[in-house]
């Protein structure tokens, strides 16, 4: 059994990889998430790609035969042969395109050695969470080692599947991640949460929750718009949710809002105060007067937690983003941050270093914080129940 860590009431105990004795030639299946963006067919972004190297070492080290699995959806391409070009920059590591290729290199494997499995979701049994695909999968390993806390919110067949079948491990990412996240439940006041980006059907819950437990909480990006147009604002062209949500709950003296904006029209970018936005028009960032309440409010916190940029970052817009990472730093605040763009702005400036915690998680991030646990938490947890 590993450490413990304990919030809301609950005390959990994750067998940790780092605790294991007499690794040497043990068939080690190790869950990674090296979803990483990909262009022209290289890496793009290897924060992801970095983060996971001391548990290579380590497991190195220690002489296992690691089979690592992992995914590529979404990011530029299909395949992992672009990340296993990255990987082999630091280790040998073979490849295995399919599984008769697995059974290969496996066999072949020597201690301290490596292969990479081809993406996970190429196949339908990884998302349906197969039990036949995890049994396969399993086949090829004595133990499971979970470093994939990104994807945890995932009831996927590596993730929930294989620790049914295999004893299994929380590794070193992921054992950071949850004491990172948990510590951010119950923070040093007082506290600001900064909640930025999209899709505010799925963090509505978890603004609800933490207008309750931090002492200020910013809400930008374009969930801001939802608030504008509760407020009877025009917001012109800008995202807004597809569902009217009840935002009553939510008006309380902790929360803040912009109160200007970057505004693009089809002609001209503009700065504009939220009540002189025209039809036609659309919110893009976060204006100078918002960015300056921002540094008051950062000035005013001992702990900063932050997920999603201020505005539409994908599309050139990142202004806001880069400044506020750039305040957050120069405050030295105690802050975890987290959530893709958010990372990629952090990253860009060569700020990742500069922040107590950047984590590899978006969705999972969120999720765990509204919810306390994620499904891939569960999953390691089940041999400690028995």
């Amino acid at each position: 059994m590993g450490r413990g860590w304990g919030w809301g009431g609950i005390k959990m105990n994750l067998p940790l990889l780092e605790n294991q004795k007499n690794l040497a030639g043990k068939r080690t299946l190790l869950r990674l998430d090296l979803n990483v963006p990909v262009r022209e067919g290289r890496v793009a972004d290897d924060f992801r790609v970095r983060k996971i190297l001391p548990t290579l070492e380590f497991l190195h080290k220690a002489g296992a035969r690691t089979i690592i699995l992992s995914h590529l959806e979404g990011k530029g391409g299909d395949s992992l042969r672009p990340v296993w070009r990255e990987l082999i920059k630091k280790y040998t590591i073979s490849f295995a395109g399919n599984f008769d290729e697995l059974a290969k290199n496996t066999g072949e494997l020597e201690n301290g050695g490596f292969t990479l499995f081809e993406n996970l979701r190429a196949d339908p049994g990884e998302k349906a969470n197969d039990e036949n695909f995890a049994k396969k999968l399993a086949s090829f390993g004595e133990i499971f080692v979970n470093d994939a806390f990104a994807v945890s919110h995932r009831a996927h067949a590596s993730i929930v599947g294989l620790p049914k079948l295999l004893p299994g491990l929380a590794g070193p990412l992921f054992a950071e991640e949850l004491a990172r996240l948990s510590g951010a439940l119950k923070p040093h006041h007082p506290a600001l949460f900064i909640l930025g980006g999209a899709k505010f059907e799925t963090k509505f819950p978890l603004l609800k929750k933490f207008i309750r437990l931090y002492d200020s909480v910013f809400v930008g990006g374009a969930l801001a718009n939802d608030f504008f147009q509760a407020q009877g604002f025009n917001i012109g062209s800008s995202l807004v949710s597809k569902t009217p949500l009840d935002l009553g709950s939510l008006t309380t003296l902790n929360l803040h809002l912009p109160n200007d904006a970057i505004i693009r029209s089809n002609i001209t970018i503009t700065t504009k105060s939220l009540d002189n936005v025209s039809q036609g028009e659309k919110i893009v960032d976060a204006g100078p007067k918002t960015l300056e309440n921002l540094r008051q409010l950062i000035s005013q916190s001992r702990f900063i937690l932050w997920n999603g940029p201020l505005g539409e970052y994908e599309t050139g817009f990142d202004n806001g983003t880069k400044n506020l990472a750039t305040m957050i730093v120069q405050s030295g605040v105690e802050s975890v941050v987290g959530g893709g763009d958010t990372v990629a702005a952090i990253t860009a400036l060569g700020l990742e270093n500069k922040f107590s915690f950047v984590s590899t998680a978006g969705g999972a991030m969120l999720d765990f914080l509204a919810n306390e646990t994620l499904p891939g938490i569960e999953a390691l947890l089940i041999n400690t129940k028995n």
